[in-house]
């Protein structure tokens, strides 16, 4: 299987998909799962002739259980060393949640100084910043991560059965009709991964100050997120990110639930080419 080796001793498992030819559209994935949760987006735009490209975030999925570098910076600096690995330019660079700001500090700190980004796509994501502080009064208080990390130490296949069969794909909702087969995906694609990364990583989504990085960001950004988000609030996202980025453009989604790439894909998949083919 195709691994590049980080500096500080991380294998990252990545996948490479398609023609080395064509406009390569690399994804990042949200907490805790993998690559994997990118299979619908991957294979409709490898049939559109792009080049796809997905890798597993470090102690995600298929790469290494490293026991550092649970954060922000290590997340972006792993996203860089597969860029320069396949040597990846003209680039699409799509972040789910966690990915969102893995992507946001990829393009603000090393895809725009080195000509590498086209465009960048933010779907549900974690930035500006997701805790509660002075500064970000709207954001979530510290208790609500603190009961995640809890709840993980305890039984983490419990939390994340929990965890996806309700707020995530809004399968909580009345009315809502619950996939079991999904549910299943995100629960084997968490469990694929490191207790202990997924432990740091509430750290590294939740209290990441990334307001400087969007200011910093001046390719297009595509900002998508649903209104009935559970997970990331979108009044704190999507619309803070829109209004921090230089050449921003905001779609909102009414009534999709955080994990809207699986459960609506017929309609985002649309909407993702539109804006890569502007």
């Amino acid at each position: 299987m195709p691994f590049v080796t980080t500096e500080d001793g991380a294998e990252i498992y990545y996948k490479d998909w398609g023609s080395q030819d064509a406009q390569p559209i690399m994804f990042h994935h949200g907490w805790p799962l993998s690559s994997d949760d990118w299979d619908a987006q991957m294979l409709y735009f490898l049939g559109k002739g792009y080049r796809v490209i997905a890798s597993d975030r470090r102690g995600h999925g298929r790469s290494s259980q490293i026991g550092t570098g649970h954060d922000m910076d290590h997340y972006a600096s792993d996203a860089s060393a597969v860029v320069e690995h396949l040597d990846l330019r003209n680039a699409i660079h799509i972040g789910h949640s966690t990915g969102g700001g893995q992507v946001a500090r990829y393009v603000a700190r090393y895809g725009e100084p080195q000509g590498r980004v086209a465009k960048a796509v933010l779907v549900s994501a974690v930035p500006p910043l997701m805790v509660q502080t002075d500064a970000n009064p709207e954001g979530l208080p510290i208790s609500v991560f603190d009961g995640f990390r809890d709840a993980l130490a305890a039984n983490r296949a419990e939390f994340f059965q929990a965890v996806a069969a309700g707020p995530f794909y809004g399968f909580n909702r009345p009315g809502a009709t619950v996939s079991e087969p999904v549910v299943a995906n995100w629960w084997r694609q968490g469990m694929m991964g490191s207790a202990l990364a997924h432990y740091e990583g509430i750290k590294a989504f939740s209290e990441t100050d990334q307001t400087e990085d969007l200011k910093a960001i001046s390719v297009p950004v595509l900002v998508m997120q649903g209104d009935d988000d559970q997970v990331v609030p979108y009044k704190d996202a999507a619309l803070k990110q829109a209004e921090l980025l230089q050449n921003a453009t905001l779609k909102i989604y009414e009534g999709y639930p955080h994990g809207m790439l699986t459960t609506h894909a017929h309609v985002i998949n649309p909407d993702l080419l539109a804006f890569i083919q502007e």
